[in-house]
């Protein structure tokens, strides 16, 4: 059961050579930097390291995490220490997920390029591998594991183990019996292709055997009418299920007699199932399928908020890699504050707290390298400017110097200006979201109400918000003096009571002089201007449909409830921002979906923080090739709508939907360096979507089985608005004693379910792939029926 993997470790001279070790040095931060000793497994999938070669080892990492390999050039962390380790000997291990990257630097540049290139050949390989030689590589690894004396023959007392550490604990009796059947060569030991038969019928599929024989007349096979009637009354394929039988068998009935004879085999029905066409997610919503020539406003768009940390709001890290691990995950809204900095640049963090800082050119940098890799259509750049006049020019010199063509810096031509432009007219480009100025030297105060104006003592968004609607009128004096600092510029903030004498004075102009809005920087402001907001019926009356304003969550979570429909109605119109509140130093985030009720577009989450919230959000997001842009249901895009998520009035008949929670395959341990621990996992179905919808039911838990657990339950959640459903499969391992563990999740819209028999792809608390760990589900939609009975 030989491996490519394995093939490689014996042929490749780099990997070779990282099998008998290396010492180098770890860099964590820019004081800590550490010699350690790093190898290469001999399973060809593990990293280990130690203090010394002569040390006790332990992992490190797995193959299968990495996602790529960066060169020290690219690492913002080893850039600051240029002066003391030679960038060439330098390289960056970057993980999936939120896992912080790991900096090494080898003692010599030869031995540098050695790990860099055998690591990239590794993630290369383990990228490439289809389903079945995932399995393979995975067997091997048991079986490897398994073979504890290296005589490459399994004794039952190993095999014994083996079964903890694929988390299960079963019977001594019927655990012999299986690999006694498995033992053809009856020598009490099994060699690798027996151990492949003993892994068999550890997993055998006894429920999907049973769905096969349900529809098959002899038990052995499905025709294809008998197929075709299972797609259409349990997959619910209806009309095209003929056409669509005739591929499935062609593509996974491994029998080429059955593929002639039209026929299915078990095999060919158990890899179908286990397909992406088996999948609960519909294959036809992952690339790019809905409309994209809508305003922007007609969107939800996938946003970020302080972007620039990777972790808490008052101690944490600023760092270019927040935007990366944003950008990545399909974020189409990244944040940037930004504030003077030494040497007259402007620097990025959270301001008045402990947050490390970073140059503003270095996050537009890092911007125009990752902006559209993992999606062309258009990035938000929402600018919180707290600069003064000097270095908002330098913000706008580098905005236009280093995004060059992809900045749009004019309206688009031809462009009507009472229609916000769409996704599709915007691909490639980079959008800056902040003040703009308005025109110079207007007399009259009523034609200038709603200037956003200076502020002199900048304040947090929540105080901003409050003062926003209690605004008393503000003077527009024309600024007479030739200040190079303010010449002709509005000042539209003075309170009345104040004498036109002092505003005019030079030692208030210079007070102001910080805060005043350089041209060159509003100028660049297009599309995305921000206003404070005061009343929806103030917004519609004043603001054009390219005024945006911001809300604090607890903000927009009253004026859903107070005013549910008018909320509707302006975000039919115009674009809006809700962001976390203040309060939330730990990074932690609120629900989205309740905000997406009412159709918020940029939903702001600490895109560092994984959990539910989390979750919900890249379920949302990862239809429609995961672009960022997620087309709001037609009832929210309609500026005289009468929808109201707190008082839903159905569009249609409310529906049922059951969902069947049936099994689950090879889920992962809690805690892998416990062995003898094995989970006893329950499945938790979750639906959210207005209030009236949002339920939780879960299964009992099976007890020491993580390898093929089997619960067979059945609930019904009642939906009244099924376009803003999103559905979360939660597994976790039953405490007696405290909260139950996490082991893994998924989350996907109502919209993109696929009804019938469907396995569920767990993902781990990051996101990441917990392949080949799933669920196994039967969902179908039925008309409102009687929930007493359920």
């Amino acid at each position: 059961m030989k491996s490519q993997i394995q093939d490689l470790m014996a042929t490749d001279e780099n990997l070779l050579l990282m099998q008998e070790g290396t010492m180098m040095r770890k860099v964590r931060t820019k004081s800590w930097k550490k010699l350690r000793y790093f190898r290469l497994q001999n399973d060809g999938m593990t990293v280990w390291h130690g203090r010394q070669p002569d040390s006790i080892l332990k992992p490190t990492f797995s193959i299968s995490d990495v996602e790529r390999i960066r060169k020290g050039q690219d690492s913002e962390l080893l850039r600051y220490l240029v002066e003391e380790f030679p960038l060439e000997q330098g390289f960056t291990i970057v993980f999936y997920g939120r896992r912080p990257n790991l900096d090494l630097v080898a003692s010599s540049v030869h031995e540098a390029q050695i790990w860099m290139r055998g690591l990239q050949l590794l993630v290369d390989l383990v990228a490439s591998m289809d389903h079945q030689e995932q399995l393979d590589q995975m067997l091997n690894e048991w079986f490897q594991q398994g073979d504890r004396n290296q005589d490459g023959r399994v004794s039952f007392g190993e095999a014994q183990r083996l079964l903890l550490l694929m988390n299960i604990e079963m019977d001594e009796e019927y655990a012999f019996s299986l690999f006694q059947e498995a033992d053809a060569t009856q020598s009490n030991a099994l060699g690798a292709q027996e151990f492949v038969q003993f892994y068999k019928a550890l997993t055998k599929r006894t429920e999907i055997e049973e769905i096969f024989e349900n529809f098959s007349s002899d038990k052995q096979k499905l025709t294809l009418l008998e197929f075709v009637d299972f797609l259409r009354e349990e997959q619910k394929e209806n009309d095209h299920a003929p056409d669509l039988a005739l591929e499935l068998i062609d593509r996974y009935e491994p029998s080429e007699n059955g593929r002639l004879l039209h026929v299915l085999s078990k095999e060919g029905f158990l890899s179908y199932l286990c397909s992406a066409e088996g999948n609960i997610f519909n294959p036809d919503c992952l690339p790019i399928y809905q409309d994209m020539t809508q305003p922007l406003s007609h969107y939800y768009i996938n946003s970020s908020h302080n972007t620039y940390l990777v972790g808490d709001q008052l101690c944490g890290q600023s760092s270019v890699e927040g935007y990366i691990r944003a950008l990545k995950r399909g974020c189409r809204c990244v944040e940037v504050d930004t504030w003077d900095g030494p040497d007259g640049e402007p620097i990025v963090y959270h301001g008045h707290t402990l947050t490390s800082r970073i140059l503003f050119k270095d996050v537009l940098a890092t911007l125009v390298k990752y902006a559209f890799q993992s999606s062309d259509y258009p990035l938000i750049l929402s600018l919180d400017n707290h600069c003064t006049w000097e270095q908002q020019k330098t913000m706008a010199h580098h905005l236009t110097k280093i995004l060059g063509e992809r900045l749009l810096s004019t309206p688009i031509e031809g462009q009507l200006i009472d229609i916000m432009p769409s996704p599709e007219q915007l691909r490639g480009k980079i959008l800056v979201k902040g003040k703009k100025l308005r025109t110079i030297g207007v007399e009259k105060e009523e034609e200038d109400k709603e200037e956003e104006g200076l502020d002199l003592h900048p304040a947090s968004p929540e105080s901003q918000e409050q003062a926003s609607g209690n605004k008393k009128k503000k003077k527009v004096v024309k600024c007479p003096m030739p200040c190079q600092l303010i010449c002709g510029h509005v000042l539209a903030q003075a309170p009345n009571s104040v004498p036109e004498s002092i505003l005019l004075s030079k030692q208030f102009l210079l007070q102001i002089s910080t805060t005043i809005l350089c041209p060159d920087l509003s100028a660049l402001v297009v599309y995305l201007r921000t206003v404070p907001f005061c009343s929806f019926t103030h917004s519609k009356e004043n603001y054009h449909i390219y005024d945006i304003s911001s809300f604090s969550e607890s903000k927009a979570k009253n004026l859903i409830k107070e005013a549910g429909n008018e909320f509707v109605q302006h975000n039919a119109r115009q674009l809006c921002r809700v962001y976390p509140s203040g309060l939330r130093t730990d990074s932690s985030n609120f629900n989205p979906q309740e905000y997406w009720n009412v159709g918020c577009q940029m939903v702001a989450m600490n895109m560092q923080t994984a959990g539910s919230a989390m979750d919900i959000c890249d379920g949302l997001f990862r239809q429609n090739g995961g672009s960022g842009y997620v087309l709001k249901p037609e009832f929210l895009r309609d500026t005289q709508s009468s929808f109201n998520p707190e008082r839903p009035i159905s569009l249609y008949k409310a529906q049922i939907l059951v969902v069947q929670v049936i099994s689950g395959q090879r889920l992962p341990k809690v805690d892998k360096t416990k062995e003898t621990i094995v989970v006893d996992p329950l499945v938790k179905v979750e639906l959210f979507g207005v209030p009236e919808d949002t339920n939780e039911q879960e299964t009992s838990y099976v007890e020491n089985n993580g390898i093929n657990p089997y619960w067979g339950e059945t609930f019904c959640f009642r939906i009244q608005v099924p376009e803003l459903a999103m559905l979360r499969f939660v597994v976790k391992d039953y405490s007696r004693t405290s909260r139950n563990n996490f082991i893994g999740q998924y989350t996907l819209p109502w919209t993109c379910m696929k009804q019938g028999y469907r396995h569920v792809s767990l993902l781990s608390k990051d996101g990441t792939s917990l392949h080949p760990a799933s669920i196994f589900v039967n969902t179908c939609m039925q008309e409102d029926l009687d929930m007493d009975e359920s």
